[in-house]
């Protein structure tokens, strides 16, 4: 009985540091969250005033070096853009062209046999043939 009595006191002890560590942070950021507030109010202003301010800025803006938009950059005199647009194409079609052999390389003609890959024949193998170790 006196293992119950020193275990209920260490509970207490640690669940009460836990929570009052708990009140000091809630404290603290309280203060922190007093002091951080801005004084000073933003105004707010109207449509028409964010509008003009918005001109201004643009006007401002247009007469900037280089604010002009550049030339289209071109490859061979069409435009960059297609340009890569038909190189991703050429590579992708590749890729997809790789994995279809020509006749002459392929050891067994496309659909002469049942199974769809090496992979998915070993598959069924696999599930057809369980393994057993041997000599038990």
């Amino acid at each position: 009985m006196e293992h119950l009595g020193w275990g209920l006191e260490m509970t207490v002890l640690g669940m009460g540091l836990v929570f009052a560590l708990l009140a000091l942070l809630w404290l603290l950021l309280t203060i922190v969250l007093k002091l951080d507030k801005e004084d000073e109010p933003e105004e707010e202003i109207s449509p028409q005033e964010a509008t003009v301010e918005a001109e201004r800025i643009a006007a401002i803006a247009d007469d900037a070096v280089g604010a002009q938009t550049p030339e289209r950059p071109t490859v061979n005199g069409m435009p960059a853009d297609l340009v890569a647009a038909i190189l991703v194409a050429t590579h992708t079609h590749r890729k997809s062209m790789r994995r279809q052999a020509a006749p002459l390389v392929r050891t067994v003609w496309p659909g002469s046999q049942i199974f769809a890959s090496r992979w998915l024949a070993t598959g069924r193998a696999r599930q057809t043939n369980n393994w057993q170790p041997r000599g038990r």
